[in-house]
């Protein structure tokens, strides 16, 4: 029986997604819950399953398509029989209100739901053509391996003949063949391992001459500009375009919404947190605690954790619809994370909720998570307040930009080993500044700066924790 499978809302709201790369070919036998494809929403790379089992009878979009929720994505030959749709078909995202409040795509009553339908498609449900790699066919080249590879077939004057396999390589040296314009099912794997990597990629452009061809929209027919990295070679070359797109139109569109909507204030406190320290290295030196890499982070969270159980305005957010200012009574702590894709901002659910290890483990989760670009779009929605470490980059301090949605963040910056005045006398110190941008239609001077004071005080002395509630 033949089934098409619906490219589904993603858990976001949003109306499309960018195909990254397939992870299956015409032909191939597909399981259950299979890996089929990773596609790239505004937010995050998510790997869609097989809602079948079956035989893959057509892909209807390539790598770098752009395809509207609702659209055919893949075809299958289920055998003779109705399939059986996969246990997670059944599974809702977990964003709130994101899936449940958008209109939902027509849709057979045997055809799986994954995460659920949520945004109209758009135009004619037709992938769009994204700028891609194209060059003339040529005459040596195995037109059989180039209709089978499951990436974006690109054509070069020499050509290797591969077997009909899937190109085994990392999401980065993807990235990186794609930028070259080089396709993965072309490029030979140097180790034994058959895993290709970036040198090998690198080794493949140099032997062909990988040059990314002039590309023509197929809707305006006018020319369009792609992303190219320039050989080391290129001489005369002093600018480099890059589509906007992904997370990095995300963070911008969300950033200049936030500063132009919300009125920002910084204000910035200087706090010696060598008890801070001291506090950390002891529990480092704890057998028991070792694997749980416990740092400044972690205690600034726990630090804001409480802070705000005291200032509630900074964990609000102004509802310009309802005309309301709404409160809440916990704290989905945002955890701003910089990747290759761009600047993406998880959070630790209930925050409130963890003692000081587990909130070390949370943070580490969600970096490892953010920077294999695994993050779960409904990880990044819902957060009440958030967190950057502007430290990791020997920066002192900053002025951070509200995550839109919430009413503050703070940047805290490189502890430095300087002199201070402690006890009446200059000693060397670890000193820290902080820097905390809070909506001012939310939150007043006094309330930013008797919350800042809070958080400073709990990394002064770590123990005056105890006494917050």
């Amino acid at each position: 029986m033949a089934q098409d499978f619906h490219l589904p809302d993603l858990g976001e709201g949003l109306p499309e997604a960018e195909l990254v790369q397939w992870q299956v070919a015409v032909g191939d036998t597909v399981a259950l819950n299979q890996t089929i494809a990773e596609v790239e929403t505004a937010k995050a790379v998510v790997e869609l399953p097989s809602p079948y089992a079956g035989t893959v009878t057509a892909l209807h979009a390539e790598a770098g398509d752009v395809i509207a929720v609702g659209s055919v994505l893949i075809s299958f030959d289920t055998g003779g029989t109705a399939p059986t749709p996969s246990p997670a078909a059944s599974v809702e995202a977990s964003a709130p209100d994101t899936a449940a409040s958008a209109p939902a795509p027509p849709a057979t009553a045997s055809e799986p739901n994954l995460v659920g339908y949520g945004a109209a498609p758009r135009g004619t449900g037709r992938p769009q053509r994204r700028a891609r790699v194209a060059a003339s066919p040529a005459p040596a080249a195995d037109t059989a391996v180039l209709e089978a590879a499951p990436h974006d077939a690109i054509q070069f004057a020499d050509v290797v003949e591969r077997p009909l396999e899937r190109p085994r390589s990392t999401p980065p040296v993807r990235k990186f063949a794609k930028q070259l314009g080089v396709d993965l099912a072309l490029v030979e794997a140097s180790g034994a391992s058959g895993v290709i990597t970036r040198a090998d990629v690198e080794a493949y452009a140099e032997r062909v001459g990988a040059v990314a061809a002039p590309v023509v929209d197929s809707e305006s027919r006018e020319p369009v500009e792609r992303f190219e990295l320039p050989a080391p070679d290129s001489a005369g070359e002093r600018t480099t375009r890059t589509p906007i797109r992904g997370v990095r139109r995300m963070t911008a569109e969300a950033m200049v919404r936030s500063a132009f909507t919300a009125p920002h204030v910084t204000t910035f406190l200087t706090v010696d947190v060598t008890a801070t320290s001291e506090l950390i290295a002891s529990l480092r030196a704890d057998r028991q605690l070792q694997d749980h890499r416990i740092g400044v982070m972690a205690v600034a969270a726990k630090a804001v954790c409480l802070a705000l159980a005291r200032h509630p305005g900074l964990n609000s957010k102004w509802d310009e619809d309802a005309g309301e200012i709404v409160e809440h009574h916990y704290v989905n702590l945002g955890i701003a994370a910089a990747t290759g894709r761009g600047l993406v901002v998880p959070n630790i659910r209930d925050a409130q909720e963890l003692n000081l290890v587990e909130l070390a483990d949370a943070i580490r989760g969600l970096a490892e998570t953010a920077r294999a670009g695994k993050t779960a779009p409904a990880d990044m929605m819902g957060g009440t307040f958030s967190i950057t470490n502007v430290g990791v980059f020997g920066v002192d301090a900053g002025t951070p930009i509200i995550n839109p949605g919430e009413a503050g963040i703070l940047a805290i910056g490189a502890v430095r080993r300087q002199p201070w005045e402690h006890r009446g006398e200059i000693a060397l110190r670890d000193v820290m500044t902080l820097a905390l941008s809070f909506d001012h239609r939310l939150v007043d001077g006094e309330q930013g700066s008797r919350f800042l004071v809070d958080v400073a005080d709990i990394l002064r002395e770590p123990g005056r924790a105890m006494l917050l509630r």
